[in-house]
């Protein structure tokens, strides 16, 4: 038997890994039937054409095609399937995945399926081929559900997970150097929050050996990917494992980045130092830090343990971010301005915020009509109104998410957002209230973090502070905060670039070095700021106020470049700068350095140290 396994994608990233199907592949390759079926994975994304989908899936010639079904490819997966019957009716088609463990019935109901998965499917995918193979019926399986099946069904679990081959060490699901990965190291959650259906059929956590994560992180180094992201849906919650984790992650991968879920309950300072000492950014799940709109879906927040943990991570120097719900049980506009504003205090790096998703299977969704929520009722499940939420304060927030996405987390502008508000006289619910009218007035509604580049957002933030700053009557300000905008923006663009490959110096001695022409180098930044730039990033979080009390605007000339994994910033006098603005890679350096007015031999030293640093390049 031809077995394809499908799995769509939101979109090509370095999380695209079928590892759910490649977790089955690794299971059946393992099981008695391994010699009976050819097992090929299949890749789309959620964009992708049906009609060519389709017909990808075909050139495999299967007999049985199977899909892991999400919420954002679930409707692009049963048309499929539907396209799939009428073309070939006797192909065996089935799902699994967390859309057919929440509604199965309503699964089988609206799709070609001949039956669905729910849970985890190792076990019940080996016994289904196996009946298969067999001719046999595949009802009664654990986890399967068929079509003319009563209700309520099984969920299936692996209650020893090492018994699955690992995907990675068996050589199953490649790496690519460069690439990313997706790791397991448990599967379940031992929390029950309502919109959540992370827990449907089992309660509690099950982990995969120590032992077998480290010969898997050995794999990812040796395959020299450069990120991973962890799946757990509660990293930390056993701390004395997380906390040997990292420390392996410490010793043999800082060079990887990863990604980490986890609780702020189980952070303490050693943790915090642990999470600072790898490459890594954490995402945690604040959703409200209104206790009454939590306790509405079965969650517990106490705030001034929250920020005291939260305080260790940004001790340490930790990188991590909040997830945000608007529209929860209870909650209301002004209920979700507060949150978005305790979250700011709390100077997270990024902000990802999401509206109420009603989830099939959940206990929020069996409890709508007492909270009066009303919900789109196919995916994404988007809360549409509430009974204290109506649709103008749900749009409200929506831009506001919006607003936060563009001039904060895109706008790298963690380093300086608090500090530019509070001078403002505003909270940053507020100005990106303000933030979100100005925009959706210039470029509609409808507009997204996609619609604009990184250099259009740097410019898009200047503009609008250049207007309130005015209008708020604070325009002496407007220099030191467009100066913390334009570093924070040239230090992010010089992280993201990849610096020259360096000359050595017996290159540079036996170099005429004004007798050749120069450029500035790829990677590297000039600017120019009204404030000496160093007093401005010795201060720390500035008060704006205080700084431009304290210091004359005389003005600054920069290069910002990377080296070595780092950004580096070298303040220089103007004719430096002028210099390297003149290097055009034409004319010889002695030309370039008598248009910026400068002497051959300082031009000369200069370029020496600015070639070995990889802020400009000779051009042979």
């Amino acid at each position: 038997m031809r077995l394809l396994l499908v799995t769509s994608h939101t979109e090509p990233s370095p999380q695209a890994i079928p590892l759910a199907a490649a977790f089955l592949k690794s299971a059946l390759a393992a099981s008695p039937v391994a010699d009976a079926v050819d097992i090929v994975l299949c890749d789309l994304f959620a964009n992708d054409d049906v009609a060519a989908c389709v017909d990808k899936i075909l050139a495999v010639e299967p007999e049985a095609v199977g899909f892991s079904l999400y919420l954002w490819n679930r409707d692009q997966c049963r048309a499929i399937m539907l396209s799939l019957r009428q073309l070939r009716p006797a192909l065996v088609l089935f799902a699994g995945g967390p859309e057919t463990t929440a509604d199965p019935a309503g699964l089988l109901a609206g799709s070609a399926c001949d039956f669905v998965v729910c849970g985890e499917g190792e076990q019940a995918i080996c016994a289904a081929v196996a009946r298969l193979l067999a001719g046999g019926d595949v009802a009664g399986i654990p986890g399967v559900v068929t079509r003319d099946q009563s209700f309520p069904h099984t969920v299936a679990l692996v209650p020893e997970l090492d018994s699955v081959p690992s995907p990675y060490l068996s050589g199953i699901l490649p790496l690519v150097d460069g690439g990313g990965g997706l790791w397991q190291h448990s599967r379940g959650c031992d929390y029950a929050c309502d919109y959540c259906f992370d827990t449907l059929g089992q309660r509690g956590v099950r982990r995969f050996s120590v032992e077998r994560l480290a010969a898997e992180l050995d794999l990812f180094v040796a395959s020299r990917i450069a990120q991973v992201f962890v799946l757990d849906s509660t990293f930390n919650r056993d701390m004395a494992r997380a906390k040997t984790l990292l420390r392996l992650i410490r010793d043999k991968a800082p060079h990887i980045h990863f990604h980490f879920e986890v609780r702020s309950e189980f952070i303490d300072e050693e943790m915090a130092e642990l999470f600072a000492a790898i490459t890594c950014s954490l995402q945690i799940g604040l959703q409200s830090a209104d206790p009454r709109v939590l306790k509405n879906v079965g969650r517990i927040f106490n705030r001034e343990g929250f920020v005291s943990r939260i305080m260790l991570l940004n001790e340490a120097g930790a990188v991590f971010g909040f997830d945000l719900i608007y529209g929860l049980p209870g909650d209301t506009l002004e209920g979700f301005a507060m949150s978005l504003d305790f979250a700011f205090d709390c100077y997270p790096n990024h902000l990802d915020i999401f509206p109420l998703a009603v989830l099939p299977g959940t206990r929020l969704a069996a409890r709508a009509g007492e909270w009066g929520l009303e919900h789109l009722p196919s995916p994404p499940y988007t809360l549409l109104r509430s009974a204290t939420m109506d649709e103008g304060a749900l749009a409200t927030a929506r831009g506001v998410a919006t607003a936060c996405d563009i001039f904060f987390s895109r706008g790298k502008a963690v380093a300086w957002f608090n500090a530019v508000v509070r001078s403002l006289g505003m909270r940053p619910a507020g100005f990106l209230g303000h933030f979100w009218e100005r925009l959706s007035q210039r470029h509609g509604a409808g507009v997204t973090e996609r619609a604009f580049t990184d250099e259009q957002i740097w410019q898009l933030q200047r503009s609008f502070l250049e207007e309130l700053f005015s209008a708020e009557g604070v325009a002496h300000l407007l220099p030191v905060a467009l100066d913390l905008v334009d570093y924070h923006h040239l230090f992010a663009v010089a992280l993201m670039t990849v610096p020259p490959e360096l000359p050595t110096d017996r290159e540079l001695a036996t170099e005429d070095l004004l007798g050749r022409p120069f450029v500035l180098a790829p990677s590297a930044r000039l600017a120019r700021f009204h404030y000496e730039i160093f007093d401005l990033l010795e201060s720390g979080e500035p008060d704006l106020e205080e700084f431009a009390d304290c210091f004359s605007p005389t003005g600054s000339w920069a290069v910002i470049y990377p080296r070595a994994g780092e950004v580096f910033t070298e303040s220089i006098d103007e004719r430096l700068h002028a210099l390297l603005e003149e290097l055009d890679g034409c004319r010889p350096a002695r030309e370039a350095a008598e248009a910026a007015g400068m002497e051959p031999a300082a031009a000369a030293a200069f370029l020496e140290f600015a070639a070995a640093e990889g802020i400009v390049t000779l051009i042979s």
